[in-house]
Parts: C-alpha cells; sequence; structure tokens
C-alpha cells in the first residue's frame, strides 16, 4: 500500500488537483494530511481538509490526518465526536499526545487509528485493549524527520517493526520525494535517515517487505520517478542510466536469468537475438567494472558474444567484456531487486 503527503498550508490548485489524479493512476492509495504544524493558519483547516476530503472521496482514496487536541478544537471538534470526520472524507487519524486510552479505543471503533510507531509501548498498547480497543482498525506509523542526522536507525526501525506486526499491527513508513521539498529545511522528510536523499522508489522498494505503508512525506516526485512507479506496475524496474548506445534492444525490457549469477544481471533477450556480426561486439578499449556498469560480452567471448550484463559489484576489466554505460548512483540499490526472472529496462539519460 502506498501513498503521498498533502499539507493544508496551500490551497489545492488544478495543478495538485492534477498531480493527485496523476498517482492514483500509479497506483498511489493513501493520502496524509498533518493537521498541526505550528507555522500553519489553522483557521484554514476547516474548508482546505473539507475540499481535501472531497477529493480523496472522488478518487477512492484514503485519507489520514495526522492531529493533536489543539488542531481538532480547531476543527470545532472533541474527541467525543472525532469519529465525525469520516463525514468529511478522512479515513483515519494518526493520533499522539494529549489522547487517553480510552479515547483511543473509543475511536477505532468508527475509524482507522494510528499510533506512533516509534513511542507505543506494551503497556500503553494493554491499556488501549482493555478500553476495548479495536485491533483490526489499528495501525503504526513511524514518524518522518526533517531535521537531517535525527532519522530513524535501520536496526532499531527493524526490530521494532517486527515487535509490532507480532502484536498484529500494520506499520507505516515514509520516504523521501525528489521533486519539491517541504521547508522550513527542504532537506527531504524520510523516516529513516539512511533514506535521506536517496532515491525514492529505490526506498520504496528496500520497504515494501519490512512495513505494511509507504508514504512519500515531501510534496512531488520527479517525472522519472514517477515513471519508475508507473513500470512497476508492469512488474518492471526502470534502471536510468548514463552512455550511448544505437542499439534498439538496449532500450526494450530485459528479464534477469531464472539461474541468478551473483556478480551480474544476465539479460535472457540478448543472448537469445545472437548478434555476431554486430558492430557493438567489437572489443573496445579495456575498461573497469565498478557496480551498475552496463557490458555487452564482446566477439573474445565466443558463444556468450552479445550477452547484456549488469554488474551487481565490482569486476575488473576483460578484454572480452566491452562497458557501454553505467546505472546511474541513485538507482544502483535497484540492482539487488532485480531476482530471478526479474524484468528491468534501461532508460538512457
Amino acid at each position: 500500500m502506498k501513498g503521498l503527503a498533502v499539507y493544508l498550508s496551500e490551497p489545492l490548485t488544478d495543478e495538485s488537483t492534477n498531480r493527485l489524479i496523476q498517482m492514483r493512476d500509479l497506483g498511489f492509495t493513501s493520502i496524509f494530511t498533518s493537521l498541526h504544524i505550528p507555522e500553519d493558519d489553522s483557521s484554514l483547516y476547516t474548508s482546505r481538509l473539507q475540499e481535501l476530503g472531497r477529493l480523496a472521496q472522488q478518487l477512492e482514496m484514503e485519507l489520514v490526518a495526522d492531529i493533536a487536541p489543539k488542531s481538532l478544537a480547531a476543527l470545532g471538534k472533541t474527541w467525543d465526536d472525532a469519529g465525525s470526520l469520516t463525514e468529511w472524507g478522512v479515513t483515519g487519524l494518526r493520533v499522539d499526545y494529549g489522547v487517553t486510552p480510552k479515547q483511543i479505543a473509543d475511536l477505532s471503533k468508527q475509524l482507522m487509528v494510528a499510533l506512533n510507531a516509534s513511542t507505543l509501548t506494551a503497556e500503553e498498547l494493554d491499556a488501549m485493549k482493555a478500553e476495548g480497543l479495536v485491533l483490526e482498525q489499528v495501525e503504526a506509523w513511524h514518524n518522518f524527520y526533517p531535521r537531517p542526522e535525527t532519522g530513524l536507525d535501520q536496526d532499531w526501525f527493524n526490530a521494532k517493526n517486527r515487535w509490532l506486526r507480532e502484536q498484529g499491527i500494520r506499520v507505516q513508513a515514509f520516504i523521501p520525494g525528489d521533486g519539491q521539498r517541504r521547508g522550513p529545511l527542504h532537506a527531504t522528510l524520510p523516516t529513516l535517515e539512511d533514506h535521506r536523499g536517496q532515491a525514492p522508489f529505490a526506498c520504496y522498494l528496500e520497504l515494501q517487505t519490512s512495513v505494511d505503508r509507504i508514504l512519500i512525506g515531501d510534496p512531488g516526485l520527479s517525472a522519472s520517478t514517477m515513471k519508475q512507479f508507473a513500470a512497476y506496475q508492469e512488474g518492471i524496474i526502470v534502471l536510468r542510466a548514463t552512455g550511448q548506445s544505437d542499439d534498439p534492444l538496449l532500450t526494450h525490457v530485459q528479464t534477469n536469468r531464472l539461474d541468478p549469477a551473483r556478480d551480474v544481471i544476465r539479460s535472457v533477450e540478448s543472448r537469445s537475438s545472437g548478434r555476431p556480426d554486430s558492430g557493438l561486439l567489437e572489443p573496445a578499449a579495456l575498461s573497469d567494472r565498478p557496480v551498475g556498469s552496463i557490458t555487452i560480452d564482446n566477439l573474445r567471448y565466443g558463444r556468450y558474444a552479445g550477452e547484456l550484463q549488469l554488474t551487481k559489484r565490482d569486476l575488473a576489466a576483460d578484454e572480452r567484456v566491452n562497458v557501454i554505460g553505467r546505472v546511474i548512483e541513485a538507482d544502483r540499490p535497484l540492482l539487488q531487486q532485480i531476482g530471478p526472472g526479474g524484468r528491468f529496462q534501461i532508460e538512457w539519460c
């Protein structure tokens, strides 16, 4: 399950509405918004939240609002009637401080409740259960961290998520965007410090097995990243790369062999095409093959001539192998995500 953030500090425009429609077409089904950012004007919350809620309903998207007692009051609500926010299109509330176990349990009977994944303790969870918490309506959401060097440690994050899942609670985390960034620091909004400033699509694939919902914390994605998400709906990983090639095969979808190599990704299609007379297969100048190198075996490799490979680790130069390009640094983590039979496509920059 994946989603994006929409911040009410800015009004919904035709551009932002179209962006939401585009993201929905890419399989993004959740919207997150925050209602207790100090620098925002709380007087605008009600109308903007209602407008966003209507749009979410039209697009059949979930809308989860991060809320605190002060901002709840600004909406003309209390904890006793917070569940009525569903009438505005809100499908879930992320709650943290200032809420009692009973209030959370009562809310869980009306809509999805997201607890703070990082700070939730066994004692707090037991207290909520004692008040009638509906566990099926509960998720645990990690924060994003605007300030560099304050994001979560990967090992701690993994251990916490294991505990949460053992309790039967679904887990959420944020990844950075690579388009418009949110102020005031504009340093991206990840949950994990390791993800700060990294490529969103690579972060998304990395988190898929450890959390149940992934949200992009920053307001925007670049066009090339959106293309990666679009291709992945078809099971294809797009790798952006530098280099030049006139061979049409090198722009087509490729498939890694079912018997995956340790050191390289091997294209099934390149071997089956067999191009013994292609100029690409003449030996080229010797070149090392660092991680992400895109290579074609030349005529000196005999029956292997024409095989397209992508290196998953640093390899030495080989006179039988021509280096024709390299996956950009941001996308090199994706190489480890292409398993046996995995499909990929090179996008030349």
